[in-house]
């Protein structure tokens, strides 16, 4: 994900930190920085592969990595990806026959193609879909979940936070997009239908072109505690 070296990586940090200090809406900005810059993986020490070229969206991954769900599509728009991500990350069925480690495995299967993120995205996650005795209690009520976006848009304090980054801070393409919409489930009490709707925003990180020829999922913002 980062070009720069670990040790360049922590260096730069500390200057975000020490500007931060000054400005409260730079210190939100380095909290997302650090929150992106920060690699889960105890192994990776070495820069991230950078791209030479940028190929055409590659049409076998369209290929579902999860039996019972479709794969998300390829694209290179970074607001539609963002929007379709969040939709993912909320869209489950206790009903159907896909267990929760599929809804998991479609959203790792578009995460950060060095693998540099993906266990903090898998973290992410766990802190927006039911644990496993969770889903266990709400499969006995048939409950459905799923997302209405009322509006996508690329928080103030994100060009900020890039510019703290430096150049050789983020990846190019990397985007930030807070999503605002609707949780919504259904599901079956005592034999009634019952519905709740809640309402819900986080920011999607992303990267997209020039570094690569499709979009890519980095990380989520905490629920309901957004980049503005």
């Amino acid at each position: 994900m980062f070009r720069s070296s670990a040790r360049d990586g922590g260096l730069r940090q500390r200057r975000i930190l020490v500007a931060a200090a000054a400005l409260t809406a730079l210190l939100i900005a380095a909290g997302l920085y650090a929150a992106l810059a920060h690699d889960p993986s105890p192994s990776a020490t070495q820069p991230a592969p950078q791209p030479d070229t940028v190929d055409p969206l590659p049409a076998e991954e369209d290929e579902s990595p999860a039996g019972g769900l479709p794969a998300l599509p390829p694209t290179d728009d970074p607001e539609a990806f963002a929007r379709m991500a969040a939709s993912a990350v909320f869209e489950w069925d206790t009903a159907a026959a896909v267990p929760l480690s599929e809804y998991v495995a479609r959203l790792v299967a578009v995460a950060d193609p060095t693998g540099e993120s993906a266990p903090g995205l898998v973290a992410d996650l766990s802190t927006y879909l039911p644990t496993s005795a969770a889903w266990t209690d709400l499969r006995r009520y048939s409950t459905r979940q799923w997302l209405t976006i009322t509006s996508s848009q690329v928080p103030t304090l994100w060009s900020q936070a890039k510019a703290e980054a430096g150049p050789n801070g983020l990846l190019p393409g990397t985007v930030a997009y807070t999503i605002e919409g609707a949780r919504h489930r259904t599901g079956d009490w005592e034999g009634e239908p019952v519905a709740t709707e809640h309402e819900v925003a986080f920011t999607v990180f992303a990267v997209c072109r020039p570094s690569y020829p499709r979009c890519y999922l980095l990380r989520l913002s905490r629920l309901d505690e957004p980049l503005s």
